[in-house]
């Protein structure tokens, strides 16, 4: 179904740290191409993929039934500095988010909102993987973790 995923994102997805259990949150899914072809990759995985635009969100429910009906995919309107997991949410295992403007230094007070949110949402291992290293690089949230900032640690 994705066989037009771009080089860059295959890459990207190639490098993640993928397992067949694996519970991920994908930040700025867009249409959902990447987060479609990651839920092929994991056979009891979960991906839930947010994006704060509602058109994107509602393309990637358009073009994503299959993969939704297996219960390995779900997708939710939510910009990263707005988002609190469910209450019966699991923790995630790990974040990507590619090309997300909260996440590239433009917006550093809503960028420590969403930091602050991703260290929330993932496992006390969990970890944020963004685009721009090669193909991929780990943003430390240790900082972030338990709200805590770096000098109350």
């Amino acid at each position: 179904m994705d066989s037009k995923l771009s080089q860059r994102l295959a890459g990207i997805i190639d490098a993640l740290p993928l397992k067949d259990d694996i519970r991920i949150l994908e930040i700025g899914c867009g249409p959902g191409a990447m987060a479609r072809a990651i839920s092929g990759r994991i056979k009891e995985g979960y991906i839930l993929a947010i994006d704060r635009s509602g058109k994107a969100i509602r393309q990637a429910l358009a073009g994503s039934g299959e993969e939704m009906e297996t219960g390995k995919l779900a997708f939710r309107q939510c910009a990263i500095e707005k988002f609190e997991p469910g209450p019966s949410e699991k923790p995630f295992d790990i974040a990507i988010a590619v090309r997300v403007g909260a996440l590239d230094g433009r917006h550093p007070e809503i960028e420590q909102q969403a930091l602050a949110n991703i260290a929330k949402a993932l496992t006390k291992n969990g970890k944020l993987f963004i685009d721009g290293g090669n193909p991929l690089k780990e943003i430390p949230l240790d900082k972030y973790r338990q709200g805590k900032q770096a000098g109350n640690l």
